[in-house]
């Protein structure tokens, strides 16, 4: 049976999904404005359309440009304004155990990253590339559908009027700054990693069968990662957990995944650095609105997401130029990969010092 893009080879291909988490990310404070000025139901309206319609496009689509579009742009807008609205939406109804609850939020993401490759690599077999995309369109509708129904913000929206500077001038304040630069060099790392943990596996004696389900065993460590570390962020400061998570990120990448050459050493990589690199998403709204106004949660959580799409967009492209540049290996991608998340721990750690000092008791 046909796949399409065959004939492109893997860097080229690597573009569509670099392109719909850039446009997933992006899109943040766009999507933020529109909540804090019109509240979620709208938003979430354009969102499912925008979402569903690009993965249908995507189910009929043949040529690169086809699927850069229907996949990589209109399909992650529309992700962008459903994800956006309901983190926020969130973060409105709970004050003490808003890292939990976000969390718990941004584990449903994870748990559709264990759930989704499995069944399109089951289904392409079976029905063709198609039907396996058409099947995970409707899935998705009927879930938007329960969500345009229930999700309602706890504060009545605030129009206020559009201005560029609404979406700049939260980064003049330093712990905004930081979070945000913390955020963007965090993710330049980390979406590598997703990009290639299949091709690294693979480059090193994994079965292709076996090494296509490293995603979704990733994905699966990232469903407690995005759950606990808001758990305990609510017990012990925000600020301590995320700098401690991303530290451990950094160390997985640079003494666990360089060195890991045997079957085992993957299998045993991708649960602990989706566990580990969970908090970056399920954690950084919770660090957003302990350091902004509620009423502004969402262009503030928008603005920072859009800043790390820039590294999210450019990551993987490096980490595949790096493969080349190092022969067909993978040890350059790893460095820059571990690198980039440690300098990204390390920011989080000197926002958390710049809000409350060296004092460990304190929960920031």
């Amino acid at each position: 049976m046909r796949v399409p893009l065959r004939e492109y080879s893997p860097s080229d291909v690597a573009w569509i999904p670099a392109l719909e988490t850039f446009f997933m990310l992006a899109c943040g404070p766009f999507a933020g404005k529109l909540f804090d000025n019109y509240g979620p139901r709208y938003v979430l309206l354009v969102g499912t359309f925008l979402h569903v319609f690009g993965l249908m496009m995507a189910s009929i689509s043949h040529k690169y440009y086809q699927f850069l579009l229907s996949q990589g742009i209109c399909s992650a807008i529309g992700a962008c304004f459903i994800f956006n609205p309901c983190i926020a939406c969130v973060a409105t109804w709970f004050h003490k155990k808003r890292g939990m609850a976000i969390g718990l939020a941004a584990s449903g993401s994870s748990l559709g990253g264990v759930l989704f490759p499995i069944i399109v690599s089951r289904m392409i077999p079976e029905v063709g590339f198609g039907w396996a995309m058409r099947t995970c369109a409707f899935l998705i509708l009927g879930l938007l559908i329960f969500a345009n129904l229930t999700v309602r913000s706890r504060l009545p929206p605030s129009p206020r009027p559009f201005h560029p500077m609404a979406f700049i001038r939260p980064l003049g304040e330093l712990p905004m700054a930081l979070t945000t630069l913390a955020a963007f060099f965090f993710y330049w790392g980390m979406f590598p990693v997703f990009s290639f943990v299949t091709a690294v596996a693979n480059g090193r004696g994994m079965s292709l069968s076996l090494a296509q389900y490293l995603v979704s065993i990733l994905n699966a460590g990232s469903v407690f990662g995005r759950t606990l570390p808001g758990i305990l962020g609510d017990k012990i400061g925000r600020f301590n957990v995320m700098t401690v998570f991303c530290t451990f990120t950094a160390i997985l990448i640079l003494a666990v995944w360089i060195p890991a050459s045997s079957n085992v050493g993957q299998l045993v990589f991708a649960p602990f650095f989706g566990f580990a690199s969970g908090a970056a998403i399920g954690l950084t709204p919770a660090l957003i609105a302990q350091i902004s106004p509620i009423q502004e949660i969402g262009i503030r959580t928008g603005t920072m997401f859009g800043v790390g799409s820039i590294g999210a967009l450019t990551g993987s492209p490096i980490g595949g130029a790096l493969i080349s540049d190092d022969h067909g290996k993978f040890l350059y991608l790893q460095l820059f990969g571990g690198v980039a998340c440690l300098i990204g721990s390390a920011l989080f750690g000197f926002t958390r010092v710049k809000l409350a000092g060296f004092s460990l008791k304190k929960k920031i």
